[in-house]
């Protein structure tokens, strides 16, 4: 069984050559300004989280505690969806290595090819359908 996995990678390996400069350019072109984009609605989140915070310094002058843990629930909330966006900018700028390495569109568990469509819906997929579905289940 070890034989097959190591023909379908090596057979992976062989087909990554397939993709032409003009389409490697295309998928940088796309995934750097994704990840413009992420960075760019990340630097707008950290600032609204200053400006929210610098108005509830003033505005929490006589809150309850009730008032002060919704003030406080909000406040995570807004830096956990900072934090997602960042790991999203580390997805792309991932993506983006993987195509200067050669490895990007294929599987980094199994090394078969991730489809198209995947790869159109979710460009940074480090995954084939497969795989991803198997690491979920864990």
């Amino acid at each position: 069984m070890a034989k097959t996995a190591e023909t379908k990678t090596t057979a992976a390996k062989a087909a990554r050559g397939t993709r032409t400069a003009a389409e490697t350019e295309k998928i940088r072109v796309a995934l750097i300004e994704r990840r413009d984009e992420l960075k760019a609605e990340h630097d707008q989140t950290l600032a609204e989280i200053a400006e929210l915070q610098q108005h509830r310094l003033t505005d929490s002058a006589g809150d309850d505690q009730a008032d002060t843990g919704t003030k406080t629930f909000e406040r995570e909330q807004e830096i956990t969806l900072a934090n997602n966006i960042l790991e999203r900018v580390n997805q792309v700028e991932r993506a983006l290595e993987r195509l200067d390495e050669g490895g990007y569109g294929w599987c980094e568990k199994c090394g078969n090819a991730i489809p198209v469509e995947r790869l159109a819906a979710f460009p940074s997929a480090t995954l084939c359908v497969t795989c991803k579905q198997l690491e979920e289940r864990r």
